[in-house]
């Protein structure tokens, strides 16, 4: 008999992935990618425990979980990309990377509007369901694969093309004011020199 892995044994929102800092600002967005990836992976365990187990207190907590990661760092994030990645991009003027930027930007707008529904499903599993539930419907299960399947197509777009061609753009006086805007927009105090 297999034992279940508890769902709260993926990293938790908000940490840094060893090794990332502000200071390398690239690293960092791509720490936040591996971030955004556990959340997704959490999510689908979260669905898979519903329908082996049913509701119990480790879907709520991966519930709050996921929902606290794209509530807080995820918006902060996609700024991140919308002040410093996308905008060098845009004014180079490279017809592939400017029709990809949009795209980007788009994606944008569609995931805070697909979050709101699934936020929707997430918050309805942080408290144990009246009695007669029977799991998700397939309507909601939908709502999370959409959400789950923009992000993916979304962060293999931004890793295979728009952070190299950024990153290879912008001077190291820019990084710098990347990185101190990045930690300004937190609250964080710059590294000493």
């Amino acid at each position: 008999m297999a034992t279940s892995i508890p769902l709260t044994q993926i990293s938790m929102p908000g940490h840094r992935a060893p090794g990332a800092g502000f200071e390398a600002p690239f690293e960092m967005l791509d720490a936040c990618h591996e971030r955004v990836e556990r959340m997704l992976k959490l999510l689908a365990r979260l669905q898979q425990r519903l329908l082996v187990h049913g509701w119990d207190e480790s879907v709520a907590q991966a519930a709050r979980d996921v929902m606290r990661y794209f509530d807080q760092a995820a918006p902060q994030h996609h700024e991140d990309e919308e002040r410093h990645v996308f905008p060098p991009l845009l004014a180079q003027g490279d017809a592939v990377l400017v029709a990809m930027v949009q795209k980007l930007q788009a994606d944008h707008r569609e995931m805070e509007r697909s979050w709101l529904a699934v936020r929707e499903v997430l918050a309805s599993l942080t408290e144990a369901p009246p009695a007669g539930w029977t799991g998700i419907t397939p309507a909601q299960a939908e709502v999370l694969g959409h959400f789950t399947g923009l992000y993916r197509h979304h962060l293999d777009d931004e890793d295979g093309l728009i952070y190299p061609a950024a990153q290879a753009r912008l001077s190291a006086e820019a990084l710098r004011a990347m990185s101190a805007d990045m930690m300004q927009r937190r609250g964080l105090e710059p590294p000493a020199s």
